[in-house]
């Protein structure tokens, strides 16, 4: 008997994947039938069905751009049966698109893979026709969840972090095991990696887009918290030095940073080092920070972090903190 070709949805977003020079430099030009009609080779094997999302470079995909890709998608999987979902996407955002889509689309039935390229489609030295191969590999694999596919690797939505900006093998998996690889022998994917989807598929597609992100240098002066809050920002990440360092002495950041959290704005730490995480228990800056309100982040990435922050202030009628560490998708591992 034939197998049945399973049913992909491919869901074009633009990046460098479907970028063509332009007099200004690469900008995306190929739409999702355009970019069909380069993949031969897997629609023998899928059965690919296109749809445009968005032409962008992802230097300009918004918070709003994420709540329309989880609607189109929640639409797409409460309408229509897919066995899976490809989605491509420009790399530079990519980890923080991924890892919102794996908070907003609660419970997926199927595979959500976003893909790319660090060379268009169209370039004879283009990864993109490898990583179209293993996300739709991925997407035809029955495991549920939101992922990202690059250079033969399978990684969690929630932990991709782009660290490459021009090598093939530009994303990494921090602070999780990878997924899944793609060798001559197939996709091997690592179930143990892999959080247990069940229960009822939901759409939870509300943010609060005022978050910010900084970056603590020696030096920074505490005013800059405050000029945050008179903004009316309600969500603070910061990028703490090491295991959750920040002054304390002569310019007092864990003081102004308490003021804040004793308003009611949400204070974050993820580290600045790639890998580990924050642990704000160990030094005496860190402690004081915990006894300021300030809640460590643990091995959140600093695009989880932001993303999850976003997204759980706009969860009304809820409890940020305790969301926040709910983990949804393996964005945070146990204590």
């Amino acid at each position: 008997m034939k197998r049945e070709k399973k049913r992909i949805l491919l869901l074009c977003a633009g990046g460098t994947i479907a970028c063509r020079p332009g007099d200004d430099g690469l900008r995306p030009a190929l739409d999702s039938q355009e970019l069909l009609s380069h993949l031969n080779s897997m629609t023998s094997t899928y059965d690919i069905y296109p749809l445009d999302l968005f032409s962008l470079d992802s230097s300009n995909i918004q918070p709003e751009h994420w709540q329309t890709a989880a609607r189109c998608i929640w639409e797409e999987l409460s309408s229509h049966t897919w066995d899976g979902i490809v989605l491509t996407h420009g790399t530079d955002t990519m980890g923080y698109t991924a890892a919102m889509l794996s908070y907003m689309l609660v419970n997926p039935p199927v595979p959500i893979v976003l893909t790319g390229s660090q060379l268009p489609l169209e370039n004879a030295l283009t990864d993109g026709y490898e990583n179209l191969r293993c996300a739709f590999a991925m997407a035809a694999s029955g495991v549920p969840g939101v992922f990202v596919a690059f250079q033969h690797r399978i990684i969690l939505g929630t932990r991709a972090v782009k660290t490459r900006s021009s090598r093939f093998d530009a994303f990494e998996s921090v602070n999780a095991p990878l997924a899944g690889t793609v060798s001559a022998a197939g996709l091997s994917l690592n179930r143990e990696a892999i959080p247990v989807i069940s229960g009822e598929f939901s759409l939870r597609a509300n943010l609060n887009e005022k978050v910010f992100l900084v970056k603590l240098t020696p030096g920074i002066h505490p005013e800059i918290f405050h000029w945050l809050a008179q903004a009316g920002y309600q969500g603070i990440i910061i990028e703490t030095f090491g295991a959750g360092g920040m002054a304390f002495l002569r310019r007092n950041l864990v003081e102004c940073l308490g003021e804040l959290t004793a308003r009611g704005i949400c204070v974050a730490a993820v580290s600045q080092c790639l890998y580990d995480g924050s642990d704000l228990s160990v030094y005496e800056s860190g402690r004081m920070a915990l006894q300021n309100g300030i809640w460590g982040a643990r091995d959140m990435t600093a695009e989880a972090a932001v993303t999850k922050m976003m997204w759980c202030l706009g969860q009304e009628g809820e409890d940020v903190r305790s969301l926040f560490f709910t983990p949804r998708f393996g964005e945070i591992s146990p204590e």
